[in-house]
């Protein structure tokens, strides 16, 4: 019986580990750019910016997106809706407004502000996680 019950610790301490070690490279964070590359520099507000370049949970650029919302009126939510649907967890930019973080926040995702470059802003969230 004490067998059976310390493999059951054991087998639940692996799980718990493996379900916090697994996600890292599964948050997406988003970065408000300039360009299409991680030497662009961080767009100052995530509704008009032209890029996002989305990143994995270990820094890694994964894709660059063009802001299909940057001209329309309604580009705050319709931003935040298009982000949060690509599954991004996590947006930089230079500047957040109180409203677009709402927004975010509604939609379970957090926001980090840097000046900089791209691949300096992912970098620096990281290392502050």
């Amino acid at each position: 019986m004490k067998k059976l019950f310390t493999l059951f610790v054991v087998m639940f301490a692996a799980a718990a580990f493996m379900a916090n070690a697994a996600p890292k490279n599964e948050v997406k964070i988003a970065v408000a750019a300039t360009g299409k590359t991680v030497a662009a520099t961080v767009g100052d507000k995530i509704a008009k910016s032209s890029y996002f370049l989305i990143c994995d949970g270990s820094g890694k650029l994964i894709e660059a997106l063009d802001n299909p919302y940057k001209d329309s009126e309604s580009a705050g939510p319709s931003t935040v809706n298009f982000l949060s649907q690509k599954g991004v967890k996590v947006v930089i930019a230079e500047s957040f407004g109180p409203r677009i973080t709402g927004l975010m926040k509604s939609k379970g995702m957090d926001y980090f502000e840097f000046h900089g470059t791209a691949e300096d802003a992912v970098k620096a969230f990281l290392k502050q996680k």
